[in-house]
């Protein structure tokens, strides 16, 4: 009889693990993540007028959805997921935008009726978004990485200078002290430790540095008996949603920038994977994106989108399972229904997150420089593109306040790093690289950009 052959080797996204490993690696995910991800809520509940119960059920709300989107990106349906190691969670790049609706009188309603359709419109545009894949090259590609990685590093010194301006110890030694000792964890068991230890650094590394605060008086775990044990979502629960045409087109406008930043989020971690990523699997990645957006409102939630900060994590950690990813959503929405989980990832000093961001975010650039060191330089405008895209891309970082005079418009567009870097550089490329249709197989536009 035939030997059976053997089976086609996954790809490296569909590894599985061992269970206690998948849930230790999808924590340390989430505890990556998990600043970043209450931040819209309670900026917006604050804006809102809300009071601090109705503020925490926005943030469990985000919790919940965000696991939900996590799980539908990583896992997928027919149509619907990019099966790739991405966390999905409530994007920075709306909050400017939906608080300002709130503050014209439309109030949360308002804000949610705008997301469902200016997600619905996102939803049945993604088929054609996803065709810009073929104008991304590495040099557009790297160029993009690296300032997804830069891009989030304002965003580590803030938490590792304790992450309220206002508060009376920020910028202390007290708090960049613990973010340099966790710094300085992570590097060392990255150094000494063996494959298995690297892998967790960044949990152990939160956990040691935690207690280290909790010694130093700047932890403790107070709040724990003040958490419900189980709080399920309420859907529409602030009231019907609204719809108002001027809210819902300034929110369009959001849904094309994280159309653009997710887009960017899929081939970063297509690259780290060493997974290849086309249109196809672009516009399930976009169409899971737009479907949770369009849905969050439902349970008091907002717009989703991919969450750099964990690329850096795959790529520093070397852990390209899907299914990791899979349990932090799983995780997600245990910390949405279950309040007193969620005050136990509270308890955990933002300095430690920052002192972990350092190298998190770093290794995002890193993977970015990597891409780029693949390019060929010589007798083109390459070396043009890369520095032109990338400055344009830090204006936004260094100085927020840049495109404040300019049109609501201009402001939205290109006041995140990650989308003005992107489409600097890949309107510099189609300026200066582009090439015949018939030199790149199964393109028929008249041009596409080499690089």
């Amino acid at each position: 009889m035939t030997p059976t052959a053997p089976h086609a080797p996954h790809r490296p996204e569909d590894q599985r693990l061992p269970l206690g490993k998948t849930f230790a690696y999808g924590l340390q995910h989430i505890l990556t993540m998990y600043g970043g991800i209450i931040a819209p809520p309670l900026i917006i509940g604050t804006a809102a007028g809300l009071g601090t119960a109705d503020i925490g059920m926005l943030i469990s709300a985000a919790l919940f959805v965000s696991g939900l989107a996590t799980l539908l990106q990583t896992l997928g349906l027919p149509f619907f997921g990019s099966r790739l190691p991405l966390v999905q969670g409530v994007s920075f790049a709306g909050v400017a935008t939906m608080v300002t609706i709130v503050n014209g009188g439309g109030g949360l309603p308002s804000v949610f009726g705008a997301v469902m359709v200016a997600a619905a419109l996102g939803l049945l545009i993604t088929p054609f978004f996803a065709q810009v894949i073929r104008f991304f090259p590495p040099v557009v590609t790297g160029t993009v990485i690296t300032v997804i990685g830069l891009s989030l590093m304002p965003v580590a010194v803030r938490w590792a200078m304790g992450g309220r301006v206002n508060a009376p110890d920020w910028g202390s030694t007290g708090n960049i002290g613990l973010a340099a000792f966790t710094l300085a964890v992570v590097l060392l068991l990255n150094k000494v430790g063996n494959r298995a230890v690297a892998r967790i650094s960044v949990l152990l590394a939160m956990v040691i540095g935690t207690v280290a605060a909790m010694l130093a008086g700047k932890a403790h775990f107070s709040g724990l008996a003040s958490g419900a044990l189980l709080a399920l979502p309420q859907p529409f629960a602030f009231g019907w949603p609204t719809f108002e045409l001027p809210a819902i087109l300034s929110m369009l406008l959001i849904v094309l920038v994280l159309l653009t930043e997710t887009t960017a989020g899929l081939m970063a971690v297509g690259e780290i994977v060493g997974s290849p990523v086309d249109s196809r699997r672009i516009a399930n990645g976009l169409r899971a994106d737009m479907l949770a957006s369009a849905l969050s409102p439902v349970f008091n939630s907002f717009p989703q989108s991919s969450f750099a900060q964990n690329i850096g994590l795959v790529a520093l950690t070397g852990i390209k399972s899907r299914f990791v990813v899979s349990a932090g959503g799983l995780i997600l929405v245990l910390l949405g229904v279950i309040p007193a989980l969620g005050v136990i990832f509270a308890t955990i000093p933002l300095p430690v997150l920052g002192g972990a961001g350092v190298v998190l975010f770093g290794s995002v650039a890193a993977s970015g420089i990597r891409t780029l060191a693949k390019v060929d330089y010589k007798d083109n405008m390459n070396l043009v593109v890369v520095a032109t895209a990338i400055a344009f891309g830090m204006i936004p970082i260094v100085m927020p306040t840049f495109y404040d005079h300019f049109p609501g418009w201009v402001n939205t567009l290109l006041h995140s790093g990650i989308s003005a870097s992107c489409l600097a550089a890949l309107l510099l490329n189609l300026l200066f690289n582009p090439v015949r249709s018939a030199d790149v197989p199964g393109v028929r536009s008249s041009s596409v950009p080499r690089g």
